[in-house]
């Protein structure tokens, strides 16, 4: 399933993930990794690709994030955006220098090599979106220019013969109309990609995975929300009454959703497990009377429904595995994945393994997107009404 993997390296850019989903809608997998990776550690992962991210430095300063030059002699296919395109002209011999007119927005981009395998289908003239102080004065050396505007001499460069492509804006977000068609272009034409991560062969194999990996009983946490009801319905699926789900209502859903989440798996519902529900309502009001600062309050939260669940799941007595509805933005954002820094303590990474007697835990979502979970609880048969609910605003679910 994972055969096939591109690495976003991220050097601090806000668009991180962004990149990495896009890739993945390519039918490619794709994770993020911190610009401080080993190189060793790549060249064990055998990426098809390594795409470099933006980031709010220059390159040039001593401080900056950089990488060595071997990055570029692997031989593997590297695509730099924007900080990570300055960067990769900075390390091989060419000059990035501070811009007397700073790009900023959507911009109209010249393409000047229509037969640029990364360019193959983009019109001659083209949107992007553009967002630098530094521009690339100077190619290095084996590289040729392959697009402008009218005040970045170099808005993208390229040398085909060693596959390192060089971007200056950002083909990842909406803003850049044919950015899709690039990233595309890289990991198809420029990595060979076939492009066969799917989320119907995805779910497919967690739930083969589950069932050759998991035996004795097996305990969930289940919020109502999104990523713990697909997580719940994969192990479901893949050992049946072997799981108990306990869904902790703490008083915070919207009106009548405890009982919609009990009437999809409770015993009137369509799952084969075990459904175990709390009314813990008033314990969590007492908690929070009198709190208004939010992250005070999701600690809080946090915190009771660890307490509730640990006293539930003391009753059931050990158990073997415990699931957890992690996904990968809060493992990212936890600080675990990429350089961007920790953006909200999560529920989902620490917390609850510290309190519950158990052997292993299970994450079986942990490599999604949270549209890429929309998907696998499609394909797992959920109801619609349940996959694309938003989340309760705030510290809620």
């Amino acid at each position: 399933m994972k055969n096939e993997l591109v690495i976003v390296l991220d050097f601090g850019g806000q668009y991180n993930q962004l990149v990495a989903r896009r890739v993945r809608e390519c039918n490619v997998y794709c994770e993020i990794y911190s610009y401080k990776t080993d190189l060793q550690k790549i060249k064990d992962m055998n990426p098809k690709g390594i795409i470099l991210t933006g980031g709010p430095n220059s390159c040039y300063e001593a401080d900056s994030p950089t990488y060595t030059k071997e990055l570029f002699e692997l031989g593997i296919p590297v695509l730099g955006l924007c900080y990570g395109a300055q960067l990769m002209m900075h390390v091989l011999g060419g000059e990035v220098k501070r811009a007397d007119v700073r790009e900023y927005g959507k911009t109209e981009v010249l393409i000047d090599k229509a037969s640029s395998k990364v360019f193959e289908g983009v019109s001659a003239s083209t949107i992007c979106w553009m967002s630098h102080f530094d521009y690339i004065a100077q190619i290095a050396p084996g590289f040729e220019i392959t697009a402008h505007t009218a005040d970045c001499p170099v808005a993208a460069a390229e040398n085909a013969e060693k596959q390192l492509y060089a971007i200056q804006f950002h083909p990842e977000v909406l803003h850049t109309v044919q950015g899709k068609e690039m990233l595309s272009n890289f990991v198809r034409n420029v990595c060979g990609c076939a492009g066969d991560w799917k989320m119907d062969e995805f779910v497919e194999n967690s739930i083969k995975e589950i069932r050759a990996k998991v035996g004795g009983k097996v305990l969930c946490a289940l919020s109502g929300g999104v990523d713990s009801s697909v997580a719940a319905v994969m192990l479901s699926k893949a050992i049946g009454n072997q799981l108990t789900c306990v869904f902790v209502d703490h008083g915070l859903l919207r009106k009548n959703e405890g009982d919609e989440v009990e009437a999809i798996f409770g015993p009137e519902g369509d799952y084969d497990l075990n459904f175990i529900r709390v009314n813990a309502q008033q314990r969590f009001y007492e908690k929070l009377a009198g709190v208004t600062e939010p992250e005070q309050k999701r600690k809080i939260i946090g915190e009771e429904f660890i307490r509730v669940f640990e006293e539930e799941a003391k009753k059931i007595g050990t158990v073997d595995f415990l699931v957890q509805g992690t996904i990968y933005p809060d493992v990212v954002e936890s600080g675990l994945g990429g350089e961007s820094a920790v953006i909200k303590s999560h529920h989902n990474v620490g917390g609850l393994p510290d309190y519950v007697d158990f052997k292993e835990i299970i994450e079986p979502l942990r490599d999604l997107f949270k549209d890429e979970v929309r998907k696998a609880g499609l394909e797992l048969g959920l109801p619609e009404r349940l996959v694309f609910r938003q989340p309760f605003p705030g510290p809620g679910l």
